[in-house]
């Protein structure tokens, strides 16, 4: 279920269209599903709300439509119920996405957390997570498990309460995890690209097979 939503979402914004290259990832495609499960939203807001040009904003309206995941009407884009469908599936994986604020375990201005459900065993040293961020464009990338009621990061930290209770308790006002829950938090110098990366980093949890 998992691997053919992943396969399903990528094709989306990797098909090969006459024209230039696409200068948009998957997160446009999911940010663009997220403000639209909001209302209707026209392709100008659209496109400055995901920082692109025209003409990619025209492709992302293009291959949602031709997926049948959005409808266009004089109010805007909004989505069928196939779109819906699809914005709760991102939404059982990723129920909290947060502007966190600056945080000490980063260092930058910008910081964006995703909560990715039930992925603690998908975690091993971080760097897959960290390197997905970076090419994205975060600065710093932290990737938190919670474990028996604490959190901790690989080879940093058993229990961010006890170690940096600061930082902690700023993560705990935003995100409620359940055990085996991954908080992926993202610095970058702007917040588009912070929220572009922790996408990214919490893309690759989610499996592949």
């Amino acid at each position: 279920m998992t691997a053919t939503f992943k396969k399903l979402i990528e094709k989306m914004a990797g098909q090969k269209a006459p024209g230039p290259s696409a200068t948009f990832t998957v997160s446009h495609v999911f940010f663009a599903l997220e403000l639209m499960a909001g209302k209707a939203i026209g392709r100008n807001k659209l496109a400055k709300q995901l920082n692109v040009g025209e003409g990619a904003v025209r492709t992302i309206i293009s291959r949602l439509k031709q997926a049948g995941l959005i409808q266009i009407s004089k109010e805007g884009c909004s989505l069928t119920s196939k779109g819906l469908n699809v914005w709760k599936t991102f939404e059982e994986y990723f129920p909290t996405r947060v502007d966190i604020g600056k945080i000490d375990l980063t260092g930058a201005e910008h910081n964006y957390a995703f909560l990715v459900k039930n992925s603690g065993q998908k975690v091993r040293s971080g760097i897959e997570q960290r390197d997905a961020a970076i090419v994205a464009g975060g600065k710093r990338a932290v990737i938190i498990v919670s474990k028996n009621g604490r959190l901790a990061i690989e080879s940093v930290s058993n229990s961010l309460e006890e170690e940096f209770p600061q930082a902690a308790s700023q993560i705990l006002k935003y995100i409620h995890p359940e055990n085996n829950d991954v908080i992926v938090i993202v610095g970058a110098a702007v917040p588009q690209k912070a929220k572009h990366a922790a996408f990214a980093a919490s893309w690759v949890l989610l499996d592949d097979h």
